[in-house]
């Protein structure tokens, strides 16, 4: 709410110091939808999810492991030695503990994968941002996000992905023009904002596919 007042002063204040003649010009920019529809966004969502897939088959097969000794414990354990059973027993704690680490690793890697590219994508869309303001002339371009309405005929999502996409650049290259220049840029996902889903946490029987929850992510949809 705060940044949304402050918005409307700053506008309230162009309007009263802009000159008469001069034309004020706003454009808004949805950059979780540039994010989500450029080809680096979709090309960083696709192998981000191999990633996951690869990561939950390696995890369920620990699982699987982990079911096999509970099983054995459960239905056998009465009927071993003490010291057979504290060895399965011990066994299972260990591997337990190591599923429980690997899969706790393996969502905070993925995690700041996912962060690390999302920083990138939205630092060159920011860049593209200022290049069209620039070029087209306009005294402020906002973020969606942060505006109460809009009419949709100044909303420049589709050019701001159309010119990132034609200008085929390494992800991340137009943003190094930009970090440490003067600006605001809009927010990417921070770190330990998302969330890598694999599927419910080390209790959980079964994997789900790959999602995240909060801020802005490139796997995010």
């Amino acid at each position: 709410m705060r940044q949304r007042l402050v918005v409307l002063m700053v506008l309230l204040a162009m309007a009263v110091t802009v000159p008469a003649w001069a034309e004020i010009r706003l454009a808004y920019v949805d950059i979780q939808r540039a994010l989500n529809e450029c080809n680096a966004g979709k090309r960083a969502k696709q192998q981000i999810r191999g990633q996951v897939d690869a990561v939950t088959g390696r995890l369920k097969r620990q699982q699987a492991e982990l079911q096999e000794l509970q099983d054995e414990l459960q239905k056998k354990g009465a009927l071993m030695r003490p010291d057979q059973r504290q060895s399965l027993s011990d066994e299972y704690a260990t591997k337990l503990r190591d599923f429980q680490q690997n899969y706790k690793n393996a969502q905070d890697e993925l995690r700041q994968k996912d962060n690390e590219v999302t920083s990138m994508i939205v630092r060159d869309l920011a860049t593209v941002v200022r290049n069209i303001g620039e070029k087209d002339g306009y005294t402020m371009v906002m973020e969606k996000g942060e505006i109460l309405w809009g009419t949709p005929g100044i909303d420049i999502t589709d050019e701001v992905i159309r010119s990132y996409d034609a200008m085929h650049v390494p992800t991340g290259s137009l943003g190094e023009e930009q970090v440490g220049a003067a600006g605001r840029h809009p927010r990417a996902s921070a770190g330990g904002g998302n969330e890598i889903d694999l599927g419910g946490g080390p209790q959980s029987s079964e994997f789900g596919s790959s999602t995240t929850h909060n801020k802005r992510s490139t796997i995010s949809r």
